[in-house]
């Protein structure tokens, strides 16, 4: 029976991702001194695997360039070769055209081999380069302590052929393997002939419609390699008894036999075909790694016993509908507090299957800073804080290009130089850190450096050129420090291919403000930077306060709740521009008329007694005007973007229990939108008397 090998590709794919990034750590380890034996192994299995896979798959390119790779770092765990910076960054380079071959085969792309034949003559170049040590290294030896002397003079002697015992295991069939495709395979080396051996097929009634009772033995002929014959049989090593043995021409053939016998157990190619079992035939492999995610199995059994309550809830609910009176009332109360607090442990334990430590966003950074590092001449340090702190696997997909973004100005306009920062008293060596951590319902990222950090004059004499403040305005530090989340806004005086085009940080807070996010900055001249992002935890559900504006039901997230209040008409003032603000303790904080975000049409001269919710904005508070108060329930978020099209002040979009449609706010785009009506570009912010004030 052939078996479809399209169904496996997937998790080809997903795990050869996942084989890169272990390559890539490992060798960025190897280039800071860091190298040891085990770190060798580690890139060489991920190498020798993606190498069988994309055999097995007829992706040629892949396993010819893999195979290259492969024999430089087998010289290396082998101690013949020396590692050199040099070999790191090209074997990193490589790391690199694999990805890049990986996802043309995944998206079924023709690839681009110009960059892979230029690596491929740098890595055959290396490996000729020591080809005399190699080989002096195996003169050494001792004849007598080789233990497999036919293999050596069967390099030496060109053999005509080769006679293969091929025994497989009875569970071979149920790894996945195909023995006709490895018959096939070999057939394509040369000519073949094959004997079946069938005398182990037991009784009908005795026999297993999975397990295997056939072995063979095959004559190939041809000038072929031990190396070409041992790749076919890679998939079942572990699965088969296996013996090649040379044929050689007639005055060679006397004491020229040589055994093979590749029977050792392979944890890694047992785990592979175990996951491989794991998936019915019938089902479709994932197009992209993004369509997957692994889930810790105490995860998806704690779902199990959820779904057991549950089904218990709703028998017990069941039995009650039956001859229903009203003495069953207190049992129907119960029931459905059961049938509630099991529908909402189900839900968490659903939520937490989508959290994923940040470390797989993380991760990427080890490689741009090492690379920029050596692109720009600066000693730096990243430092990786908070990696196990989880956040839902969408808004990690989204960040990634944000977080890349601020890194790179970091590295490129945060850092200084080594000899300027020995002239500012500073290390030559300067850091970047990430730092993530969870706050309230949101989770923060903070990306900081210690290096020049940000010139308020220079931005401001920028923003002042380009017409987006004028002079005559006050700003605070952040005010001004924002100025650089404007479309087109840049101080680079050299554009780079890392930065300074004016693209990019507009863009940065886009995206994060699509994620009902927001990002501030704060920054000390001469000391450093630090960019702040807050995110929700997840895009799927949220704890939310429901409220009505004009007769309709509108929701804010929970977490961004203060507090709620009724307003004192002494507390209330005014300032230049008609901004309203409320006294509240020893701060003043803006309101927002969401009657006039809304254009309800109503307006209330007098607001002693109104409603006041005070949210989050970023640092700051800032209080919405509502007409009232309703319950707080658990919302399903449904995108605009995706059904409609982008709404500013709007994250989304909710069904209630009624079947009503009710809209999610977006506190930093409603805060935009009222700043617009009243004429103010930014809310301007100043300190006076240990109080802040608009």
């Amino acid at each position: 029976m052939a078996i479809d090998l399209e169904q496996f590709k997937g998790i080809f794919f997903e795990e050869s991702f996942e084989g890169l990034d272990a390559m890539e750590s490992g060798l960025l380890e190897m280039h800071e001194g860091g190298m040891n034996l085990e770190t060798v192994n580690t890139i060489f299995r991920a190498a020798h695997s993606i190498k069988g896979g994309s055999g097995t798959f007829g992706l040629e390119p892949i396993t010819s360039f893999t195979h290259i790779m492969e024999g430089l770092l087998d010289e290396m765990r082998e101690g013949k070769r020396e590692i050199t910076p040099e070999i790191t960054n090209v074997l990193l380079e490589s790391v690199d055209v694999l990805r890049e071959l990986m996802v043309a085969f995944q998206n079924h792309e023709d690839p681009d081999v110009t960059h892979m034949e230029k690596l491929r003559d740098q890595l055959t170049s290396i490996r000729d380069s020591g080809s005399a040590e190699t080989d002096r290294h195996s003169d050494s030896q001792d004849d007598d302590e080789t233990p497999d002397t036919a293999q050596t003079e069967a390099k030496e002697t060109t053999v005509e052929g080769w006679n293969i015992s091929f025994h497989p295991h009875a569970g071979l069939l149920k790894t996945g393997n195909d023995p006709a495709l490895i018959l096939r395979e070999l057939s394509d080396l040369g000519e073949i002939t094959i004997e079946v051996d069938d005398s182990h097929i037991p009784s009908l009634p005795e026999m297993d419609p999975e397990a295997c009772y056939l072995s063979w033995e095959i004559h190939l002929k041809g000038a072929i390699t031990q190396e070409q014959i041992t790749e076919v049989f890679e998939w079942v090593e572990g699965d088969c008894d296996l013996e090649l043995t040379p044929v050689y021409p007639e005055r060679h053939r006397e004491d020229r036999r040589s055994k093979d016998r590749r029977c050792a157990t392979s944890d890694d190619r047992r785990q592979e075909n175990q996951r491989q079992q794991a998936r019915r035939p019938g089902d479709k492999a994932p197009s992209t790694p993004a369509t997957t995610i692994r889930v810790d199995t105490d995860r998806i059994d704690a779902i199990i016993d959820m779904v057991g309550e549950l089904v218990i809830t709703q028998s017990m609910l069941s039995q009650l509908g039956e001859d229903f009176d009203m003495d069953k009332l207190d049992r129907l109360r119960d029931g459905l507090e059961e049938l509630e607090r099991n529908s909402r442990d189900l839900q968490e334990n659903i939520m937490r299957i989508r959290m994923q430590p940040i470390s797989f966003a993380f991760n990427r950074f080890p490689r741009v800073v090492h690379d920029l590092s050596q692109k720009l001449g600066k000693k730096i340090r990243l430092e990786l804080i908070g990696e196990e702190t989880e956040m839902d696997k969408t808004v990690m997909e989204k960040i990634n290009d944000p977080l890349v973004h601020l890194v790179r100005n970091c590295l490129d306009h945060g850092l200084e130089g080594p000899a300027e920062r020995m002239a500012a008293g500073k290390d030559d060596e300067g850091y970047v850190r990430l730092n993530a951590f969870h706050q309230g319902g949101n989770i923060v990222v903070e990306v900081s450096d210690d290096g020049r950090g940000l010139s308020r004059e220079k931005i401001l004499n920028k923003a002042i050129e380009k017409g987006l403040v004028k002079e005559t305005d006050t700003l605070t530090d952040e005010a001004v420090f924002m100025l650089l989340f404007e479309a087109g806004f840049s101080t680079a005086e050299q554009l780079s291919d890392i930065s300074g085009r004016g693209v990019g940080l507009d863009v940065v807070r886009r995206n994060i403000e699509s994620l009902g996010g927001g990002v501030e900055v704060q920054s000390r001249f001469g000391e450093g930077s630090t960019f702040t992002i807050r995110l929700p935890l997840t895009l799927a559900v949220l704890d939310g306060q429901l409220f009505m504006v004009g007769g309709d039901t509108y929701v804010l997230p929970l977490a961004a709740i203060v507090e709620s209040l009724q307003i004192r008409r002494d507390a209330l003032g005014g300032v230049a521009g008609d901004a309203e603000v409320y006294r509240l303790r020893d701060e003043y904080i803006p309101i927002v008329r969401l009657s006039e975000v809304f254009s309800t049409g109503e307006y209330l001269d007098d607001l002693e007694n109104a409603l006041l919710v005070v949210v989050e904005w970023g640092e700051k508070h800032i209080g919405l005007l509502v007409d009232a108060l309703l319950g707080q329930q658990q919302v399903v978020i449904k995108s605009l973007e995706t059904n409609y099209e982008r709404v500013r002040g709007i994250s989304g979009a909710t069904i209630l229990g009624d079947g009503t449609v009710s809209l999610i706010l977006d506190i930093s785009g409603l805060v935009e939108i009222s700043y617009a009506m009243q004429d103010v570009m930014k809310p301007r912010l100043a300190v006076e008397n240990g109080r802040r004030v608009v």
